[in-house]
């Protein structure tokens, strides 16, 4: 028998490590997946975590468990994903504090950049700007000129320090030149909760758990955060519209994954998550929640992510805000 030559011992070790590559990738998912969401249950995000996470266990075989993680902005849920095994088990429900928390926070656990792998960017949503019902504003213009009035007298509330509805306020705060002060709770649902009892007169929430409230009348929307009306409430102007002009500030919510796990797998999620946005019956939930579906590839999510970090540094430079 004739010993191998050197070129054929190199592409029969490729050909080996191929035919590898290819049983890793086909054997995921081999177990349950944990979808980490880094805010208490009852929140918008954890209603779109379970929503998804149920699509994903139908189309991958496995169960699809919530784990969530509240605390620090964020941080640490998405602690828990970035030192978790990169094979595609364990899912961050990634929102925009994402792109908020590297500017805010003088140090964080992890290089955001280097730490997680965009899979797919779900939906973007723009908040309301809301009051109590016993606050003494019909409108923006009124909570401005109340806000003037009393400097530092109204507090309003937060799903905890560098979060988006922090953020979104501090951007109010400085368009508007009005002192208020913050109070943050932990999450979205404490917070909501929080102005529905009057404990505090402001929030900035998203619409998915604000317009049952609204419209009921226990709370009222002054205006919205994006640059357009939502389809939701088309009676709540822009903030433009409302007087504040040059204002726009828009969450969004999508799925990470521990950076270094195998492209086949980021591309398989990827795929099956797109799937279910594209399910109309899905997508007409979302949208009538003041949901915009977006979808697309690991790359386009890739990009946005960053564009989002650039405008939300200069944003957090320009309001002054920093968490220790």
């Amino acid at each position: 028998m004739k010993p191998i030559t050197p070129i054929f011992a190199h592409l029969f070790c490729a050909l080996f490590a191929l035919a590898c590559g290819s049983a890793v990738a086909q054997a995921f998912p081999s177990k349950p997946i944990r979808i980490v969401v880094p805010f208490p249950p009852g929140g918008s995000a954890d209603v779109l975590a379970r929503t998804i996470g149920v699509r994903l266990s139908t189309a991958l075989g496995q169960p699809v468990v919530i784990d969530n993680k509240p605390g620090a902005g964020g941080i640490l849920g998405a602690d828990t994903v970035a030192k978790s095994a990169a094979d595609g088990h364990t899912l961050l429900f990634a929102n925009t504090n994402i792109a908020i928390n590297p500017s805010l926070y003088k140090s964080l656990p992890y290089d955001t950049a280097a730490a997680f792998a965009p899979v797919v960017l779900m939906v973007t949503v723009p908040n309301l700007l809301l009051v109590a019902d016993n606050v003494k504003a019909t409108n923006l213009g009124e909570l401005i000129a109340l806000a003037k009035s009393h400097p530092g007298t109204l507090n309003y509330a937060s799903a905890g320090n560098g979060t988006f509805p922090h953020l979104a306020v501090e951007l109010f705060k400085v368009r508007a030149g009005v002192a208020m002060t913050h109070i943050p709770y932990k999450g979205a649902a404490p917070a909501l909760n929080a102005l529905l009892a009057k404990e505090v007169q402001v929030l900035s929430n998203d619409l998915v758990t604000a317009v049952p409230h609204v419209k009921a009348g226990k709370i009222r929307a002054l205006a919205i955060s994006g640059g357009t009306r939502s389809p939701v409430m088309p009676e709540v102007p822009t903030m433009g519209e409302a007087g504040l002009k040059d204002y726009v500030a828009v969450g969004w919510q999508g799925i990470m994954v521990p950076a270094g796990t195998p492209a086949t797998t980021v591309a398989r999620l990827n795929v099956e998550i797109n799937k279910a946005l594209a399910d109309p019956a899905l997508r007409s939930n979302l949208t009538g929640q003041g949901l915009e579906v977006v979808g697309g590839t690991a790359q386009e999510f890739a990009d946005f992510v960053r564009r989002d970090t650039e405008r939300w540094r200069a944003a957090v430079e320009a309001s002054g805000a920093k968490v220790d």
